[in-house]
């Protein structure tokens, strides 16, 4: 049987089914509606979905089918009038069998009929592993159920993280590793020369993606406003449907992760304008810890911290106001409902799935985010304003550079020409990061002592 294209619309009165069934007859369509489950079938198409609400059979509904598009659209009155149906576009929970959400993490539900068993799963040769192998090897991927990935894929590893051994290495091995590989990196000669010739990268700064003209506030109207692509919905109805079981600091911890990887996203597409890449798939995941080094984080400043640093040493555009227009945009996009998070994670997907070494993210990552962030009931909100960037800048610390001839001719020149440093954040965050210096407050800064800065 073979999966129709199809597209799910409202009005207050009426769920709207859009199904495209070419080369079928009008004579053999057959539906089943009872509730939230629906069916449809026209040989050779079955289409079975759970509903978020409950439709109804009264004789108002009314069914057309345009032969030369191949179309059949079918009005199917809400038994409760007036009713908002959530979610209309995660098709891949809507394809989800009924009372599959309660299945155990990363397994595949299948139907208990036996008529409709697939005899065509996909299988593998059964490797037996050792409880004591099993208990050496370190978790990551999502919610940090993965093991054991990077054992078989030696060859691609070095093009796809930076932590070498992932299944040997625990997380704290993990997070100093990073910190250490990016203290080594950092080159004040790059950021000091984006910080002074930054007509570019003001250019950048003035681009508006996407997401730009949603509405924030309401949850509701931005799903309403977001639209998927034809190959971003064929996409959602490969994914297979699963379901997982976190607890509460897991759950938080894929929350922080998908903010951490929304902000490489939104740094990449802002930097190219919109327009990817051969580059794109290096860019994302080496600005995300989670993807690059398999990190995990326990509060929100922690990946803004990680975030910061790594556009600061990373990428070809190095500037601070980069780091916080990317997290305005991901504020942004979670703010405008789970519909335009998905989206973003779609087109993560793609880039990686064009990219040969880059699939592997998909797998421990990427893939499970896109049928996760469907089923999701929890609406994570990102609030950021200026005041927390102020602060997270001067969070931003590479500690081996503090009296490097350029960091020390910079800072004399904001002397001699007695520039204020009070107010002007890029400035203050340049200071402040190159030469290690915590600030005394929020928006009051004293002025770096450079006898106390670390050589």
């Amino acid at each position: 049987m073979l999966t129709p294209a199809f597209e799910l619309s409202q009005d207050p009165a009426f769920l709207i089914l859009t199904i495209r069934v070419p080369y079928t007859r009008t004579s053999e369509f057959d539906l089943y509606i009872d509730g939230d489950d629906f069916k449809f079938y026209a040989k050779p198409y079955f289409l079975r979905l759970t509903l978020p609400g409950k439709i109804v059979e009264d004789g108002r509904e009314k069914a057309t089918f345009d032969i030369d598009k191949g179309l059949f659209t079918l009005r199917v009155p809400k038994e409760t009038a007036g009713e908002h149906f959530e979610g209309l576009q995660m098709l891949t929970s809507l394809l989800a069998p009924k009372g599959s959400r309660s299945a155990k993490p990363l397994v595949e539900d299948m139907e208990d009929d036996e008529d409709e068993f697939d005899w065509q799963v996909e299988q593998e040769v059964y490797m037996d592993t050792s409880e004591e192998q099993l208990k050496e090897l370190q978790k990551y991927g999502f919610g940090s159920q993965r093991s054991g990935v990077f054992t078989r894929l030696q060859e691609e590893l070095s093009d796809v993280i930076d932590i070498r051994n992932p299944d040997g290495t625990t997380a704290s091995e993990r997070r100093r590793k990073r910190l250490d590989a990016e203290t080594s990196i950092f080159c004040p000669d790059h950021y000091l020369a984006d910080l002074f010739e930054d007509e570019e990268i003001q250019g950048l700064l003035k681009f508006r993606p996407w997401w730009s003209d949603l509405c924030p506030d309401s949850i509701r109207q931005g799903e309403a406003a977001v639209s998927f692509t034809d190959d971003e919905k064929e996409q959602l109805r490969k994914f297979t449907n699963h379901s997982y079981i976190l607890d509460k600091k897991s759950r938080f911890q894929v929350w922080l992760s998908l903010v951490d990887i929304i902000l490489a996203y939104c740094y990449e597409l802002r930097t190219t304008e919109g327009e990817h890449n051969v580059e794109s798939p290096w860019t994302i995941r080496k600005l995300s810890g989670t993807l690059c080094w398999l990190e995990t984080y326990s509060s929100l400043q922690e990946v803004l911290v990680s975030f910061g640093r790594r556009v600061l040493c990373y990428p070809l555009y190095r500037h601070f106001s980069l780091v916080s227009a990317a997290v305005q945009d991901a504020a942004q996009i979670f703010q405008s409902g789970k519909a335009c998070v998905l989206k973003c994670l779609l087109d993560i997907h793609k880039v990686f799935r064009e990219n040969e070494p880059a699939y592997i993210l998909n797998d421990l990552y990427i893939t499970d985010y896109c049928v996760w962030i469907q089923r999701c009931t929890v609406q994570y909100k990102m609030c950021v304003n200026s005041r927390e960037i102020c602060v997270v800048s001067s969070l931003i610390d590479i500690a081996c550079m503090a009296l490097s001839s350029p960091v020390y001719i910079f800072y004399n020149y904001l002397h001699v020409k007695n520039v204020s440093l009070q107010g002007h954040y890029s400035v203050m965050s340049s200071v402040l990061f190159l030469a290690g210096v915590q600030p005394s407050g929020v928006l009051v800064w004293k002025k770096p002592d450079l006898k106390n800065v670390r050589q």
